[in-house]
């Protein structure tokens, strides 16, 4: 009999808040977490490695989410890339929906709409 282990699904997580950090560990223990903190580190990690969503901040240390997301659809136009941010105002909401975006929570979002949205969007 084969000891085979299905290979966890792969998360980039943007996040500089590491309680945040801490508490998508929790939530989203069922996948497999990589963390950076800005778009220079987001974007070197992501060039080098494949991930089955992304999971952005709109506000960053050195630049918006909106650019980082446009940044990633040229790399890669069809990963998921879901916004969890405390930016509640409609027109970042939409910013982030034109770069391409598939989804937008609105930090405190509800821990079951979480993971709710990644289950859905990596199927």
């Amino acid at each position: 009999m084969s000891d085979f282990i299905a290979e966890k699904k792969k998360i980039l997580c943007v996040e500089d808040d590491q309680d945040t950090c801490e508490l998508l560990v929790f939530l989203l223990s069922d996948y497999h977490l990589v963390f950076t903190e800005s778009v220079e580190r987001t974007l070197e990690v992501f060039r080098n490695e494949n991930f089955d969503l992304c999971l952005l901040d709109n506000w960053l240390s050195d630049g918006k989410g909106t650019d980082l997301c446009r940044q990633i659809r040229a790399v890669n136009p069809s990963i998921p890339v879901v916004f969890a941010s405390g930016a509640a105002e409609k027109e970042q909401i939409e910013k982030a929906l034109e770069a391409g975006a598939q989804a937008y929570l609105v930090k405190p979002y509800s821990l079951e709409e979480l993971q709710k949205v990644v289950k859905e969007l990596i199927k």
